[in-house]
């Protein structure tokens, strides 16, 4: 142990004098991770706020109802509503949504036109439409405002089922009882709701899955230094001075993998204070996010391990390694959510150790330490499965 012990010493200081690792331990990830928190924060930070016109040329009961279910939307901050003379400046104000050179007078992503007669023919029990001006310049603002107009609709003709049927059964046909059949209809609550129940969030931030997603893929690069510094010393010549020594051989292998763990650890802490205190990142509780660093980094070193122990160069163990690290770094979703994809391409990433620690983090947001228990394990998988495979041609390497 104390041989390995030192060869892993004289790898980390050759490591630290050479700044490589700086560069793609800690430079490299973090410079990436805050290029793109720079250009996609601002996605994550947006609020949806759509400009409504209103033209109530009716001013009747309907009327007054579908602009009090307008004014529950901008309680709500979904929308701001607006009250115009005439349907033609309704139509001028969406044309400017559009015109993105146009700086005269105001705009407006859609807007409603409530024609005269629409509350004496809704309760004549004759159609009548409300009219919604969508442009062009805001295609999710006239969706929903079509939506709105649609769900107000299906409301009033609810309602208008609901007395037709009274007054099928024999229910006064006077005007007082059409009314309160009316009322009572217009009042009773929907038997299927759709309600809002607080849960456990399972999502990372965006800053924190680009961060995440740096890390995880330049820790392929970074242990690649202690776990191919065997093809190193073979290529420098200093590999036949360590076994002419009177060691024991699996000291050199373990003094490789000492350098390796060691450079993960401390490049994956490192990146995740740095994108803590400069990008506002939010990993979770320090203890889960150890587990899962010590397990992907394990992970990491089984699989290039499997790489070093293949390859005849040094060359050749790089270019393996960049093509391992590129394919598994997509597939498991470190530069977008591969989860968006659904279907096989998901379950394919589960391939991956970055998708498990990925989808590790993303279960520790729920403040269960025990939620990365699972990824954990398959994290410790990987490492065990890779790494028992490579350990006996790490050990031919060595004898050889």
């Amino acid at each position: 142990m104390k041989t390995a012990l030192l060869i892993a010493r004289k790898d980390l200081t050759q490591r630290v004098r050479d700044r490589s690792v700086f560069i793609y331990g800690i430079l490299a990830p973090l410079g990436l991770a805050f290029i793109f928190s720079f250009v996609f924060g601002p996605i994550e930070r947006a609020t949806f706020n759509a400009e409504y016109v209103v033209v109530n040329e009716d001013g009747g009961p309907i009327a007054d109802a579908f602009l009090e279910t307008l004014v529950g939307l901008e309680d709500e901050g979904i929308a701001t509503i607006r009250e115009v003379d005439s349907a033609q400046e309704a139509e001028e104000q969406v044309a400017r949504t559009s015109d993105e050179f146009s700086n005269e007078g105001e705009s407006a992503s859609a807007a409603f036109v409530l024609p005269e007669g629409l509350s004496e023919s809704v309760l004549a029990g004759e159609s009548a439409e409300i009219v919604v001006i969508g442009g062009a310049g805001s295609q999710l603002g006239s969706q929903i405002a079509y939506s709105v107009a649609q769900s107000f609709a299906a409301e009033v003709g609810a309602v208008e089922v609901g007395v037709r049927t009274v007054l099928e059964l024999g229910g006064a046909a006077d005007p007082e009882s059409i009314g309160r059949v009316t009322q009572a209809a217009a009042g009773t609550v929907s038997p299927i709701t759709v309600e809002d129940i607080s849960a456990d969030t399972r999502q990372l931030k965006q800053t924190t899955y680009l961060a995440a997603g740096m890390s995880v893929f330049f820790l392929f690069f970074t242990v690649s230094f202690g776990v191919s510094g065997l093809l190193e010393e073979r290529k420098v010549g200093t590999l036949d001075r360590l076994l002419a020594a009177p060691i024991d051989r699996r000291s050199i292998i373990l003094g490789k993998a000492i350098t390796s763990f060691v450079l993960g650890i401390v490049s994956m802490t490192v990146l995740v204070v740095a994108s803590t205190l400069l990008l506002d990142a939010e990993w979770g509780d320090p203890l889960g996010v150890a587990m899962l660093i010590v397990a992907v980094v394990i992970a990491a070193m089984g699989i290039l391990g499997i790489v070093a122990a293949t390859a005849r160069t040094q060359a050749q163990a790089e270019n393996f390694q960049a093509i391992i690290s590129l394919v598994l770094a997509f597939l498991g979703g470190t530069f977008f959510a591969v989860s968006q994809v659904g279907g096989w391409i998901e379950q394919l990433s589960l391939l991956t150790p970055h998708a498990w620690f990925l989808r590790g983090l993303a279960e520790l947001q729920s403040g269960e330490i025990s939620a990365v228990f699972v990824p954990v394990g398959a994290l410790l998988l990987f490492g065990l499965v890779t790494g028992g495979l490579a350990w006996p041609f790490l050990r031919r390497a060595v004898e050889r």
